[in-house]
This record gives C-alpha cells, structure tokens and sequence, in this order.
C-alpha cells in the first residue's frame, strides 16, 4: 500500500479487504467488489451493528469505567472472537475444539446467546465414546482428535447442560439424540492416543451422554476420592496418577457441584437407581473430603499413586493449591467453616500485595521427588508452576464473592482485569501485554513478576465475564425470571444496569442510601426491588425500570 506520512496529531484510516469464497478467483472477485462498489461502508456498519446488539444485552455503568470496558465489550468480544469462532490466537494457532474449553466459553452466553451453548451441547456430546470418556480436543471436520485418561473433561458436559436448562429453561435439549463415537482404546500405560474415531451408530439421549460421563467419573481410590487420571484440570499435573491410583481431592469437589444438581434430575426423570446411586456416591465424597481432604487450615489437592499428599501443609512445595480452596466453596453447604478458612489461607499464602497477584499454588514446584508431571518444568513463578494462572484465579473471585467478602472479591477481580494491572505507564510496561484482552497468565517469579503472558486465548475471560455479571453485579436468570444480588465495593454510591432480554428493556438502578436518585431516569424507575428477590420477565412491561436500594454494608446479602 506504501508508505504514509503522518503528521503531528493528525489520523489516517486504512481499510484492509479480504475475500473468502470457494476458490482464490471468487475470494478476489468479491474483495474487488467491496473496495470498488462502495459495499464497504455498507456491510461494515452491519457488523458493527450485529456487534452492538449482543454485546448490548447486558450492560452496566459504574464508577469504575475501567470494569465498564471490560464488562461492556472487552470481555465477550474475547471469548467469541478467539475462543469460539477462531479457537486460535498469537500463542495457539491449533483451531481444535477442546470438550472442556469451549463448553465452559458458551456458558457465558447462557442467557444472552443461550443457542450457542444448546449447540456447543449436542457438539461435544457427539465426541464421547461409548465408555464415557471423550476425546479431549479434536479438529473439524474429520474429527480427529486425542483420546485421553483426563478426569475432568467428561463432566464440564452435565455441569454445562445443567446450566443452559436452569438459565434457557429448555429442558427438552436433555432429550435430544445424539450417537457416540467408537475407536481403539488406550494402551496400558499410554496417556493418550490421537486418531480419527468413528461414529458407533448407536444413539442416546443428551441425558444419557451426562450420566455416563458421571458414572465414569466416580471411580474411587483409597482415599474414597474419584481417580486423578493424566490430568484433572491441570493437565501440567499428569504424573500424579497415570498408575491409576492417584486421587484428586479438587475432583471430588467438582462432582459434589454436579451431583448436588443431578440427583433430582434424575429423580425428575424416573432414572431412581442412578439417583441413589449418585446419592451414596455423593455422601462417600462428603465423608472423604472431610478425612482425607482437610489438612488442618485449607483443602489437599490430591494424592500420588503411592498414597503421598500434594497440596499439604507437609510439602516443601506446593503446600497450596488455589483451585480446592476456591472450589471448597462450592462445593461445600453454605456457612461452612472448613471452606471460609479455606479462602482465608489463600488469601494468606497465595495473595501477593505487592505485586498485586494471585498465586495458583505455592511453592512452584521444581524439585519434589513425587514428580508432579510435565507443571514442574515451566520455571518456578510461571504459568500453572507459581504464576497467577487467570482461570483457576477467576475461581477465587467468585468464591470470595459467594462467601461475601465484597473488599476480596474487587480486590482480586482487579489483580487480574487487564485494564487495571495497565493503570499507569509503568505498570503497563511491567504488564507487557494488551490491556483490553485478558492474559492466561502473569509471572510471579524475579525478574518478571507481573509480565503477563499468553493473551486472547484464554479460557479466563468467559469465567471472568461471568464472575463480574452474575456475581460482583449479582445478575442470576432462572428461566423466565431474574434476581440481583449483588456485591459491591463499600465506596459506590450507585450504578446502572441496563437489559435487553427476554423481549424486555430494563434499566436497574442500585443506590447506596436512604436517598435514592435515579439520574437520567426518572421516568423509568416505577418498581423497588429488594436483594435476592425473584423477579418475572413476563410480569414487567416492555420497557421498564427498577430501583434497588442497597444496604450500607458493601453486600446486601450480609
């Protein structure tokens, strides 16, 4: 194009044309058009437009304008356009599909784009085998893919469909038929094994696919918690119990989330055996979560196959593990003393103030002799070895916020935004990264504590859209109704949510006070709402506005 002088202050736009058609002749003749017919404007301002319209549904404004970008815009435009329609970024340019990665990014779309998880459903359920197990990531469209011994990518399925039907109120997808896959199983002592499977020709209900993925799950050790397999999560962890006697105390958890829900849907469903089933199940993992997961002051993260704890109070390194303190939380009944001071060790041991960080286990690990896997060669303070590893710290945002620690949960929500870590020159240039795009991860470790690593594809910024929307600002939609429960700073005095769903245009206005003003909006605030309150889309008008007056405590809920 040459070159282009600029001179002071001034602007100049350039408009890049791409073509993509069948063949290079139909990608040039329709690149041609665009730039000489004056078509560019036009489909330009439809994209912009088709842009505007989803990441509009759900929008806020705070006295933080930093959390506004990111909430508004930033934040989905990421999990979309690099997570689930490019699945490729400067730091990974595969283009497969991971079972867990990308049904854990359309769980953010639950009630906006609520279409994209039903698909991403019946996709992922069509990569299971017929064991149970499913291919750990694979290409379209020929399939091929890894079959591996990971313990947790089965389950992301029932957690995510339980989560479209609870948010869509379309149960119905649990009904749907999709065939399984079939293919040579994994050698004794193989991790893993890449090839293109088959289809079985054998159909089953989305349900039928779920509750085979948590029958398979529950296959328990010594401990009485569910096998680690090559990976639970953290794949770098895939020495812990390849002999398959390895146990993972953060799984039993997940399945605790999974079966708190599960169970009476199988009830619901007639499936009366399984559910008693789950049931045994889920009290067997209640028991050894409290044996043999507790260490005294926080949450084991798992045991070797010869019995040794990791993530215990006893190891020279990794002595904590983020991931089973934040999950405690969930996992656990709510006031549960076990799981509050849970969250206070973490805070304690793997918050750095300093360097404004949020640790995923410390020590790193490096020279352990029960060898965690392939995590103990990333030097010490980088990625899942010691460094803020955005997703599992997400986790922690959440939890903090679920427990009602609001001055935590902002504390940590701004240690990981990207546009607060870019606050000022200097820490942007410590920072090293976009500050509009989540980072995978930040080094924790001299001389690179707080360079970010490994931007856009990161599965951290569907979970961080998540823990600002429906638990900093509370927004949690159940079918055909919606409640607020929000957690915020102490220091604001109010905010505005606005909503377009469900048919509907709401503005929320949330005051700190006995004196509410509602701003601009005077005319739209016609109902006070209470914290926690149920409301039903149906039962409001078309363009409607609500007043919710906070309490002086930084939580309602409190």
């Amino acid at each position: 194009m040459g070159e282009i002088e600029l001179a002071a202050a001034s602007t100049h736009e350039v408009q890049w044309v791409v073509g993509y058609a069948n063949n290079r002749d139909g990608a040039i003749t329709l690149a041609q058009r665009l730039r000489d017919g004056g078509e560019l404007v036009q489909w330009e301002r439809v994209v912009q437009e088709q842009w505007d319209s989803l990441l509009s549904a759900v929008t806020v404004q705070t006295p933080d304008p930093a959390f506004d970008a990111l909430v508004n815009r930033w934040l989905l435009y990421q999990t979309l356009s690099c997570r689930l329609w490019g699945r490729a970024g400067f730091y990974q340019a595969s283009g497969a599909t991971g079972f867990r990665d990308q049904l854990q990014d359309a769980m953010a779309l639950a009630s906006l784009q609520p279409d994209m998880l039903r698909s991403q459903l019946l996709l992922h359920a069509s990569r299971q085998f017929l064991a149970g197990d499913v291919q750990h990531w694979w290409h379209a469209p020929t399939g091929v893919g890894v079959r591996t011994r990971f313990s947790d990518d089965l389950l992301w399925l029932p957690y995510a469909a339980h989560h479209y039907g609870t948010v869509s109120g379309d149960w119905r997808v649990l009904d749907e038929q999709v065939s399984f896959l079939e293919g040579a199983t994994l050698n004794e002592g193989a991790e893993d094994a890449y090839f293109q499977p088959t289809d079985s020709g054998i159909k089953a209900s989305l349900y039928e696919h779920a509750a085979r993925s948590i029958d398979r799950a529950l296959r328990i050790g010594a401990h009485g918690l569910p096998l680690m397999g090559s990976g639970d999560w953290n794949d770098g962890m895939n020495r812990v119990g390849p002999a398959g006697q390895g146990e993972s105390v953060w799984l039993a958890m997940f399945l605790l989330v999974i079966l708190k829900d599960w169970v009476p849907l199988a009830r619901r469903r007639g499936e009366e055996e399984r559910a008693e089933a789950w049931a045994a199940s889920q009290n067997h993992l209640e028991v050894a979560l409290q044996t043999h997961g507790w260490d005294g002051a926080w949450f084991r993260r798992a045991y070797f196959d010869n019995g040794h704890a990791l993530g215990s109070g006893d190891n020279s390194e990794c002595r904590i593990d983020l991931i089973a303190q934040a999950w405690s939380v969930f996992a656990l009944p709510t006031g549960d003393e076990r799981a509050q001071q849970a969250m206070r060790s973490a805070d304690t041991e793997l918050v750095d103030q300093d360097a404004q960080l949020i640790r995923l286990l410390d020590p790193p690990l490096h020279d352990s002799p029960d060898h965690a896997g392939y995590i103990q060669a990333y030097p010490r303070g980088v990625r899942e070895n010691g460094g803020q590893y955005s997703h599992g710290a997400v986790w922690a945002v959440i939890a903090q916020a679920e427990l009602g620690n609001a001055a935590q949960a902002w504390a940590y929500f701004r240690m990981l935004s990207p546009a607060h870590r870019a606050a000022s020159a200097q820490q942007q240039m410590r920072y090293g990264l976009e500050p509009y795009v989540m980072a995978g991860d930040v080094c924790s470790a001299h001389p690179y504590t707080g360079r970010g690593g490994w931007s856009w594809y990161t599965g951290s910024s569907a979970w961080m859209y998540r823990a600002a929307v429906e638990h900093l600002i509370g927004l949690q939609i159940n079918a055909d109704r919606f409640r607020l429960r929000p957690c915020l700073p102490p220091e604001w005095p109010e905010l505005r949510l606005s909503l377009k769903l469900r048919g509907k245009d709401i503005v929320v206005w949330m005051h700190r006070g006995s004196r509410a003003e509602p701003g601009d909006d005077p005319a739209r605030i016609q109902q006070p709402v209470q914290a926690g309150q149920w409301i039903d889309f149906d039962a409001l008008p078309a363009v409607s506005g609500l007043l919710l007056e906070l309490k002086p405590s930084a939580n309602p809920q409190v």
